[in-house]
């Protein structure tokens, strides 16, 4: 298992980045570990993410912090999982709703969405903002999608709303990054995106929603808890080691 694992390793260029302040915790550096992969394979992406890497455009990343293990990652078990009766809500908010999957494209209203979206989140919640440009955007999340990376476009009577950008690996679905209109929160549209994820995964009879990282005080994360449930998982072991995935159960309040 591990020799096959590593045969479909391919050909890439591995480097980390200086320290910069944390977006996740005040007054904390992070240093990320990066591995560039020019074309990546279903496979390879499906063990790394398991093991606790992300995907931005053709680079693979995990934190090395010095002195700091904050960040863990998560998964949603797709085949436990059951709604609360806030998702519940959410799901009928969103009954006229359009959804398209596709693989990741980049058009002016996605770009004007993004920026919009960022603009939005900086008021609210002090996001460090400035608009993003096509280049940036396509390096981002259209360029290394491969055979796995895909877009779920939402659309009201044919009005780009929100944008989810994700991995359909063998195991799961890798969750990379949601906008939307902040004209339609009362859609709940981060919420929906969610669930339209999990009904996917049943579709396609996967085990897994890979959620990212959830760290402890970070308000950005506080929703994640709330679909259970998760997996968590500790550190980020090599391709030759088996990642030791544990149940996580955390006490959220229904809302």
């Amino acid at each position: 298992m591990n020799d096959k694992i590593d045969l479909l390793n391919p050909s890439s260029t591995d480097f980390s980045m200086l320290d910069y302040d944390c977006a996740y915790l005040p007054e904390r550096q992070v240093r990320m570990h990066y591995k560039y992969v020019p074309k990546a394979h279903k496979h390879f992406v499906t063990a790394v993410i398991a093991r606790g890497w992300r995907r931005f455009g053709k680079y693979f990343f995990h934190p090395v912090c010095q002195g700091c293990d904050a960040c863990k990652s998560i998964r949603i078990d797709v085949n436990a999982y059951t709604y609360t009766k806030s998702q519940k809500k959410a799901i009928k908010r969103n009954r006229a709703t359009q959804i398209i999957v596709q693989e990741p494209t980049l058009t002016q209203p996605h770009i004007d969405l993004y920026n919009k979206y960022h603009a939005f989140k900086q008021d609210k919640d002090a996001w460090s903002h400035r608009n993003i440009t096509q280049r940036e955007y396509h390096e981002n999340f259209v360029d290394g999608a491969g055979e796995f990376g895909k877009e779920v476009l939402y659309l009201d009577e044919g009005k780009l709303i929100g944008v989810d950008l994700i991995d359909i690996l063998d195991d799961g679905i890798s969750s990379i990054y949601f906008f939307y209109d902040p004209d339609y929160a009362r859609h709940s549209l981060g919420t929906y995106s969610l669930l339209y994820q999990i009904e996917l995964a049943k579709t396609l009879q996967l085990p897994w929603i890979y959620l990212g990282y959830w760290v402890e005080g970070c308000k950005a994360f506080a929703y994640k808890p709330k679909f259970q449930p998760q997996e968590i998982l500790h550190g980020f072991p090599p391709l030759q080691e088996t990642p030791a995935w544990e149940i996580w159960e955390r006490g959220v309040a229904e809302a």
